[in-house]
């Protein structure tokens, strides 16, 4: 019955919005920052380090909320997508 993260992401669906709903509230603490935590602990790979600059992918977005705790200097700001927009999951 087990079965693999793609096999288990495969049953969401995302409605994308043209505005994201994580925020990255300054990116000079990004630059700061020495172990780049969010491209660490985010299950869908939302925040890549680029070398200059995190970006932010928030149409793979799960909502799970991690990254609301998971920055050291909560600097993502994180709310639900507008009515009609952001995740679904599937069931069956």
């Amino acid at each position: 019955m087990s079965s693999s993260i793609a096999e288990k992401l495969f049953t969401i669906r995302y409605k994308v919005d043209d505005q994201s709903h994580l925020i990255i509230k300054d990116q000079q603490v990004c630059l700061t920052c020495e172990t780049k935590e969010c491209t660490h602990f985010c299950p869908a790979d939302v925040y890549d380090w680029t070398g200059e600059m995190t970006t932010v992918a928030f149409e793979n977005c799960i909502e799970c909320g991690t990254c609301r705790i998971g920055c050291p200097y909560y600097n993502i700001e994180w709310v639900y997508p507008k009515g009609g927009y952001g995740i679904t999951y599937k069931y069956g």
